[in-house]
């Protein structure tokens, strides 16, 4: 619709629908059009023109494209809610699909696709397969999209690059035939139908150094594109693809290629130039050669906002080199003086960092930081002594000569951490101040009031200066602290490049995803949710079951089981952005929360006073530690730690604890979100997490956690009953494994059902056998391993009988104790 159109929107008068009506169905074109525009307007502003359907459809027998395009607009929005009236385009579509125009058969293909009406489905195939093959290009691009969603609609067809990472099996395989016309392609795509192509090719392993070459050598004019997207995501290809290339001029030359066009990326708006920062981060942890000349395009303008700022600062350590340490340096200097208090401070650290990291320009470092320290603003000096005691650590005995600069802002330091190194640098090098007593115990007059980071700092310095400085007392009633005390210290390195080196492997692998920007691997914030298309076949069960459901609350008799509500997507935007996001609990933000009562793990006993409850428990689709803490001692317990052993199931925290400080008597409860397939272990399967939590006051505990294994079962484990049939068949005999429940009573079906479909085992159908009951469940855990369970028993009597198939009989113990505390629960 043009902007001349805009008068189909104004306001109609009643009796609208018969007229629209009347005139969809006149005589002539142009009536007709525009009875389809004034339809399209109504529909656009919300009103419910559905009754007119048949007769919009009736307007698709038209070689006006501009009409046949609203008409297929119309159809699209309509088609869910009339999906039996639906099937009476299909034969237009159809006819379409083969229209000399091939803007008309691209147009037809792609409709149907959106349509997402699964009875039309099976409609879509033959066109879809034809145009798959068409001579025109741009069809060959709508068909191929329209596969991929098909899969949404009905799962029974696949698509290629798009699902192969949803599929157990090869369904897209690149060959060197193929890789060939795909190299080729690139030149005729779109610059989005490039990204996909790069994504594609990036999955590619090449047989050899050669292979590698020729394929960089297709992919570098892609740096040229305009599109950011396809910038990065031929980087990404490059990248790859240098880890196979040996000739070192070969890898020289192309990280000057790849430096131009990483470098425009940063002439953009601030949100790319986040994005772009945040993959360039990583690029140069792999690659610093790339940017190593480039280190200028980072300097911070007094416009960028804070997140660009910030970003620029950490690439600018990690490409910080004897050659340009002066200019980083004059600029940190800078940054440390403007008005944003954090910023400032990441400056502070930042010359602190750049010290550890260069020893050659370790002392320039720190001439800068006596600078900043002499401006005698608060926060600044602090920060600069945080960093110095970093840099005694890292070059201990070099530096010590600024230790008077320093005891002359004693007065200034309010921050914990400040006070923390500064009595640090007075105890550690006691023997060199004349006045360090007098020093300490200028800070020991509020040791009540300090927080316990400072008081244990206080207690360390005091020994400490008693060893080296003993005025009073026997030596040896201290010399075996003195051992402990004065033992020499792990030397400070640097931590510019600090991801784990398989992180930053699969972090390279998803450039110009959110991975790269979040960097974090995929499954620590996605969680990925499968639709099933309904079906309605009316199959024969294992055994002879009926093919009707019976007593399942909310069921037809003929129809599938309702599925459960889906758990909420992730909102990535909000996430990024900092706001609300009920389906992942951020790492950074406390989450406690009121629950029944948890297993204690470690009780007060064995803890000194500290005793820890925890249970994995499942909720919105994630899996959450459910931890209680309680302070039994006489000392406030702050500074609280967890890590989990390797296990089955790679179970690990997805950030830190979020625990407050614990008053003597007191205790909180937190929930700690988890992730899996972090962390995994070897050997037979087990459901014991082995977990060591630790706080500031006390030493770690260990502690070793049953968790019961339903818990892990996935929302998505509802199936069809033909796939249940088919799953069933497919799997042998021997995958099946039976346990008898002699003291199991089902009393009530009905409460039975919902019971087990509150923690994700989804009733299937029911039969008779004899006198007695067998029902039918399916259940799924991470990486889609289904779970088929027979369950036979006599309604209110004692005794049943599990039969449970599934691709992992390893694991069945497990799962039959999963049963069998649900249906005791």
């Amino acid at each position: 619709m043009s902007r001349n159109d805009s008068k189909y929107f104004s306001t109609t008068k009643k009796g609208e629908i018969p007229e629209l009506k009347e005139e969809l169905n006149s005589q002539y074109k142009d009536k007709r059009k525009d009875a389809v525009k004034k339809v399209i307007a109504a529909m656009t502003v919300g009103k419910d023109v559905s009754s007119l359907f048949t007769d919009v459809v009736n307007c698709m027998q038209t070689e006006n494209l501009e009409l046949k395009k609203l008409v297929y607009l119309y159809l699209i929005n309509y088609a869910k809610s009339q999906p039996d009236l639906a099937i009476l385009a299909v034969n237009t579509f159809v006819k379409d699909s083969q229209d000399p125009n091939p803007l008309i058969r691209a147009l037809a293909v792609r409709t149907m696709g959106c349509i997402r009406v699964d009875k039309i489905t099976e409609y879509l195939c033959d066109p879809l397969q034809r145009c798959l093959k068409d001579d025109d290009p741009y069809v060959r691009k709508t068909a191929a999209i329209c596969v991929a969603k098909l899969y949404d609609i009905n799962a029974e067809l696949a698509a290629l690059a798009e699902i192969q990472e949803n599929s157990s099996r090869p369904i897209f395989e690149l060959t060197s035939s193929t890789l060939s016309k795909l190299l080729t392609a690139l030149n005729e795509c779109t610059e989005w139908g490039q990204v996909f192509i790069l994504d594609a090719l990036s999955r590619y392993k090449a047989a050899d150094a050669r292979e590698a070459e020729n394929i960089v050598e297709r992919v570098t004019p892609r740096l040229q594109h305009a599109n950011c997207a396809v910038v990065l995501s031929a980087v990404k290809m490059i990248l790859q693809q240098m880890e196979l290339i040996t000739s070192t001029d070969v890898v020289r030359n192309l990280c000057k290629k790849m430096a131009p066009p990483l470098v425009t990326l940063l002439s953009a708006e601030p949100e790319i130039q986040y994005v772009a920062l945040r993959n360039i981060n990583l690029i140069v942890q792999r690659r610093p050669t790339i940017l190593a000349h480039e280190i200028k395009v980072f300097f911070c303008k007094y416009n960028d906002p804070i997140y660009v700022k910030m970003e620029k600062l950490e690439i600018m350590i990690k490409l910080a080199s004897d050659r340009n340490i002066d200019q980083v340096l004059l600029e940190f200097k800078e940054y440390a003086t403007e008005v944003d208090v954090d910023f400032v401070r990441k400056a502070v650290r930042a010359i602190g960092r750049c010290a550890i990291k260069l020893e050659r320009a370790a002392e320039r470092c720190i001439s800068v930081l006596l600078e900043l320290i002499k401006i005698k603003v608060n926060y600044v000096v602090q920060e600069a002594i945080i960093v110095i005691k970093d840099i005694f650590r890292r070059y201990p005995n070099t530096y010590e000569s600024i230790i008077a600069t320093l005891c002359e802002n004693l007065d200034t330091l309010d921050e914990p951490e400040a006070k923390a190194s500064m009595i640090w640098i007075i105890g550690e090098y006691a023997e060199r101040i004349d006045n360090a007593d007098e020093l300490l115990e200028s800070f020991l007059e509020s040791f009540p009031e300090e927080p316990a980071q400072v008081q244990l700092q206080l207690l360390t310095a005091t020994v400490k200066l008693f060893l080296k400085k003993p005025t009073e007392g026997p030596q040896q009633m201290i010399q075996a602290a003195k051992d402990v005390v004065l033992a020499e210290k792990p030397v400070i390195t640097d931590d510019s490049n600090q991801l784990d080196p398989s992180l930053l492997d699969e972090l390279l692998v998803n450039i110009a995803t959110l991975s790269s920007v979040y960097h974090k691997p995929p499954d620590a914030f996605v969680t990925r949710t499968y639709l099933s298309a309904q079906k309605t076949e009316d199959d024969d069960y294992p055994e002879g079951s009926e093919t009707g459901y019976s007593e399942s609350p909310g069921n037809h008799a003929n129809g599938p089981a309702s599925p459960p509500p889906t758990a909420p997507v992730p909102d990535l935007l909000g996430d990024l952005m900092g706001t609300d996001n009920s389906s992942i609990v951020p790492p950074d933000e406390p989450t406690t929360t009121t629950g029944p009562p948890l297993s204690i793990v470690l009780p007060t006993s064995v803890g000194h006073g500290f005793q820890v409850s925890a249970q994995l428990t499942r909720q919105d689709g994630q899996i959450f530690y459910s931890m209680l803490f309680e302070n039994n001692t006489h000392v406030p317990l702050d500074g609280f730690m967890i890590q989990f052993n390797k296990n089955t199931f790679g179970l690990a925290a997805a950030g830190p604890l979020q625990v407050p400080q614990l008053q003597p008597g007191t205790s909180a409860r937190t929930l700690l979100p988890m992730v899996m397939f972090q962390n995994m272990s070897q050997g037979p399967p087990s459901s014991l997490l082995q977990v060591a939590v630790k706080n500031n006051q006390q030493p770690v505990w260990y502690f070793n956690d049953k968790f019961s294994f339903h818990v892990l079962f996935t929302e998505d484990g509802i199936m069809e009953r033909s796939a249940f049939l088919e799953t069933w068949r497919s799997l042998p005999d021997s995958n099946e494994v039976s346990k008898d429940f002699p003291a199991i009573v089902i009393d009530s079906v009905e409460a039975t059902l919902d019971r087990l479909a509150a923690s994700n085992v989804f009733f299937i159908a029911k039969r008779k056998n004899a006198n007695q009951d067998v029902f039918y469940f399916s259940a799924k855990i991470p990486q889609g391993i289904p779970l088929l369970i027979e369950l036979t028993t006599v309604v209110g009597n004692p005794g049943a009988k599990c039969a449970i198939k599934t691709p992992s009989p390893e694991m069945s113990a497990f799962f039959f104790e999963a049963i069998e505390t649900l249906l005791r629960s």
